[in-house]
């Protein structure tokens, strides 16, 4: 399933209150950049707002606030807080396991690797022993 939030920053300026947001498609920018984007200045560049204006420093200012989470995210969002790393480390877990699962069904005829949790998770180790070299 696909993992997107909307993030949405409110704020004032001159007076003015401002609720810039933007809706993210979390997989295209892990699988593109290799992690999560800054959203304050994606919520900028996309609501027209100079990065290097005193109505940018205001918005960085406040939090921003994640909601209409979708797939995985979903259980990574508290209170419309985001918790990046873990959200990272489970999204590149179920990565990698797609892959395993794809070479244990091709070369052990596994095609539920699910019903081995303890090699599911000896085979995941190893994997991320790999990623150390």
């Amino acid at each position: 399933m696909k993992n997107s939030i909307t993030a949405t920053i409110e704020f004032y300026f001159k007076g003015v209150k401002f609720t810039p947001s933007i809706t993210i498609d979390l997989d295209l920018h892990l699988q593109g950049e290799g992690g999560l984007p800054d959203f304050c200045s994606l919520i900028a560049k996309t609501n027209n707002i100079d990065i290097y204006s005193y109505e940018y420093e205001m918005m960085q200012a406040e939090q921003v606030n994640i909601t209409d989470a979708q797939g995985m995210v979903t259980k990574h969002v508290i209170d419309g807080v985001l918790n990046y790393s873990n959200f990272e480390n489970e999204w590149k877990n179920d990565i990698a396991l797609q892959d395993i699962k794809m070479i244990v069904r091709k070369n052990m005829a596994i095609s539920d690797l699910q019903q081995h949790p303890e090699f599911e998770k000896t085979l995941l180790e190893i994997y991320k022993l790999g990623l150390k070299d």
